[in-house]
């Protein structure tokens, strides 16, 4: 027998520690809020916004505002009730300070105050109060206004009444511990919106404020349609079988007391998509594994259209059986119940596990199903004509399988060199690139590491799977090969991701739009089909360069324009500083911001100017003029027209009245070059999003860099080597000193690369960048994937129009 190990500490009854009060969570973080990255920074205004929601379920509040503050604060305003301020009974003081410093205490832990709530375990706002270093709470009730601050958690007086008011609700601001989260960790404005416009929707008639004062961004979410608002947005991209979603809401009373015990509230809407889209809550909590209510939704329907359709003579001549994921093809829908005691499965809160709820919920669903297709028989008639499609298309994939495999049609033997594979067995170490084209897949097969990395060559655009059906996928070579290759089958009865081959499969396509265009369709391809390879972190996209810089030994690929400005900013800067008319020497952070914003500006300049002459944009955004007052009326518009064309030759303006939007505006003609334009400006021009970020941007470089700036030299004569009027002859200036005498080449495709410049740049994997590809909201994902690949112009037409400012690289 072999020794016991030596003891290398003392360990006794005195290494046993009781952590007191928050201390614990100040200890241990993540056991409260999962993690202490930027999941749990967001964590913690979601456990403050949370209760104010709660307020709103109980029917008394109906606005909430969120605050990102420049200082790093976070602030949230509800005008519900406002947190009880009396002595508590057996603690001894007041009970929004027992609410604050103790853990496991509110008012969710019987139904006396709130029929139901999301946060049932009463730690939310100690938590984030014990990982601030600053928290205030002011409570607005009983006409006064209530105040206590906090330090880590720790009150910092008793509870005091600092003034009078008329309103009622609770402030609450705090500032996030930043010893305790990661220095990266931040709040995104992006992330909230997401969360707020859900929580929006699942309240009806509910009014959230989001504002990031720091990047003045503000958003505001507000649906009167509720759940059916929900669907429609989540439907948007494809075309809808029925003029509006049918809605449900039944709520059942405990025994006939005025208090409720149930709430079902659900929308559905049949699209002619091939996907089906269910989403399911639980007291405003996403429920991502689905439970009992899931359960018992798909149940009713399944059971509802079944019966129908065995009565219905569209059925004739089908023998096959029609089967729940036939009748849900296409369907949107949101399942929302609110129950007093959920149980949850696990600590994530993502599965329902209460049993009656199954039968409840599929009672009341198939009820309201029946009624709604004895009153619309239309209706009924459409969605039977989809379900019977999906059912043929079904049976079709299956023999398409079938015949596949007898064939041999999905083996490599069959494709010969078309698949360069690896040595390794291990999936865990192999790497899977798809590469866009042959001539790049004849590169990266040189290029790659044979031990480990495979290489597949897709050619040209593959099928895009949103508008295909199953059957129809399953006859594109190019979605055959990749299948096969990537080894884990497709389709709910063969897909399994234990027989996947690769833990990295990387999308690797030119740094063009056609790249992206292709790399758009094979994402569609695994979100639609293999959606766990993504959940698992298995899908990567390769960020080759764009360009090469090469001066005397340095050498350096850089990943696209921006990337370029930046170096070629830097290298221009060298041995020079930049003096404005204040005689001010400007630092470097300074001058790269300045230039950062000017490249914004050229942008957005070509936006804006892209059916307009861009001069005559740029002029109106830095005249005194640029307001809607400028073409208010006839006179205004007239004396505008006529400064136009003292400053532009070729330029024609005339006034008139715009009868169908009952306004003025200026309609202008010139020419660029030998083509004549013709082009208005209007009320909506100086409004449009594009000139008034322009207006913005150049009042903040005026402000910054006060011109004129003159370029001097980084030596005893300091020699001025440029005076310029404006950052962009500033920056044109560097970047043309930082070009001087270096060779830059820019790479149309991956195929221009030779093997070595591709293994460096894109393969060797200590040298590469790799983007991971995650699903941060499985909703936004979905509706972007159905707006951008469907077949509904209409929605992605509005999509390019609204972020057509976030437009960083445009080609066009």
């Amino acid at each position: 027998m072999s020794s016991p190990p030596m003891q290398v500490a003392h360990y006794s009854a005195e290494n046993i520690r009781v952590l007191e009060g928050l201390e614990a969570v100040r200890k241990r973080p993540g056991m409260y809020i999962g993690s202490t990255s930027a999941d749990g920074l967001h964590h913690l205004v979601y456990e403050i916004v949370d209760n104010s929601v709660d307020e709103a379920m109980a029917g008394f509040c109906d606005r909430i505002v969120v605050t990102l503050h420049r200082d790093g604060h976070v602030s949230v305003l509800d005008n519900g009730r406002g947190i009880p301020v009396g002595e508590h009974r057996t603690e001894k003081k007041s009970a929004l300070e027992v609410v604050m410093t103790t853990l496991h205490a509110g008012g969710k832990f019987d139904d006396k105050a709130f029929s139901f709530s999301g946060g049932l375990h009463g730690v939310g706002a100690s938590v984030v109060n014990a990982l601030a270093t600053e928290c205030l709470v002011e409570v607005y009730r009983d006409g006064h206004i209530h105040r206590q601050s906090y330090r880590c958690g720790d009150a910092q007086g008793p509870v005091e009444v600092v003034g009078e008011t008329q309103q009622r609700g609770t402030f609450t601001k705090f500032k996030p511990d930043r010893t305790i989260f990661a220095e990266d960790a931040l709040i995104s404005f992006e992330v909230l919106s997401r969360r707020f416009r859900e929580l929006a929707f699942l309240n009806k008639g509910l009014r959230i404020e989001l504002i990031d004062a720091g990047h003045e961004q503000q958003a505001e979410f507000y649906y009167e349609g509720g759940l059916v608002s929900f669907c429609e947005f989540l439907s948007k991209g494809r075309v809808s079988l029925h003029t509006q979603p049918l809605h449900i809401d039944r709520q059942e009373n405990n025994n006939g007391s005025r208090d409720l015990k149930a709430v079902v509230e659900c929308a559905l809407n049949w699209t002619d998509g091939y996907k089906e889209n269910i989403f399911s809550y639980v007291n405003n909590i996403a429920t991502g594994e689905g439970g009992t209510h899931l359960t018992g939704f798909k149940g009713a329907v399944t059971r509802v259209i079944n019966n129908l359709a065995e009565n219905s003579p569209q059925l004739k001549g089908f023998s096959e059986q029609i089967t729940g994921d036939d009748i849900r093809e296409g369907l949107v829908a949101i399942v929302s119940v609110r129950i007093k005691d959920p149980e949850f499965q696990g600590q994530t809160k993502t599965k329902l596990g209460n049993p009656e709820v199954r039968s409840w919920v599929e009672t009341i669903v198939q009820s309201e199903l029946n009624t709604y297709f004895e009153e619309n028989p239309e209706v009924l008639k459409k969605i039977l004509h989809k379900v019977i499609d999906a059912a043929r298309a079904r049976v079709a994939a299956r023999k398409a399988r079938e015949l596949t495999r007898r064939k041999g049609a999905m083996d490599f033997a069959g494709l010969p060199g078309k698949m360069a594979d690896c040595q390794e067995k291990d999936p865990a170490l192999c790497e899977l690139f798809l590469v866009e084209g042959d001539s790049a897949g004849g590169s990266a097969k040189q290029a790659r590491n044979r031990k480990y990395q495979a290489v597949l060559p897709l050619r040209g655009k593959i099928l895009n799977v949103e508008k295909a059906r199953f059957d129809q996928m399953l006859s594109s070579t190019e979605i055959k090969l990749l299948i096969k290759a990537i080894g884990t089958g497709i389709g709910k009865e063969e897909f399994d991701i234990a027989k996947i081959r690769y833990h990295k499969i990387i999308l690797m396509t030119d740094a063009d739009v056609d790249g992206s265009h292709i790399r758009t369709l094979i994402l569609t391809f695994f979100y639609r089909n293999m959606v766990e390879i993504i959940e698992r972190g298995y899908l990567y996209i390769a960020q080759p360069p764009l360009y090469k810089y090469q001066k005397g030994k340095t050498q350096r690929y850089l990943k696209d324009d921006h990337e370029l400005s930046d170096f070629l900013g830097d290298a221009g800067l060298e041995g020079l500083k930049v003096v404005d008319a204040e005689d001010q020497s400007l630092d470097r952070v300074t001058l790269k911001t300045a230039f950062n914003s000017q490249e914004r500006y050229e942008n957005l300049l070509r936006i804006a100017g892209r059916r307009r002459e861009a001069a005559v944009v740029e002029y109106l955004v830095n005249s005194e003029h640029c307001t809607v007052e400028a073409v208010a009326s006839e006179k205004k518009a007239n004396a505008l027209g006529k400064e136009l064309e003292q400053n532009f030759d070729a330029v024609q303006a005339k006034a008139h009245y715009d009868e169908e939007n009952g306004r003025y505006q200026l309609s202008l003609r010139t020419r660029v070059g030998d083509i004549p334009q013709h082009f208005t400006i209007d009320a909506s021009f100086f409004n449009s999003p594009a000139v008034v970020e322009m207006k913005r941007l150049a009042g903040k470089m005026a402000a910054t860099m006060r011109a004129p700036l003159s370029c001097v030299g980084n030596n005893a004569d300091g020699e001025v080597l440029k005076k310029v009027g404006s950052v962009r002859e500033l920056r044109e200036f560097i970047l043309q000193r930082g070009r001087k005498g270096a060779h830059i080449q820019r790479y149309k495709g991956l195929g221009e690369m030779n093997p070595d410049q591709l293994e460096e740049t894109t393969m060797v994997a200590d040298k590469r960048t790799l983007l991971r590809v995650n699903i941060e909201s499985a909703i936004e994902a979905d509706r972007i994937f159905s707006i951008l690949m469907g077949s509904d112009v209409g929605p992605r037409r509005e999509f390019i129009s609204e972020n057509a400012l976030n437009v960083r690289n445009l080609d066009i």
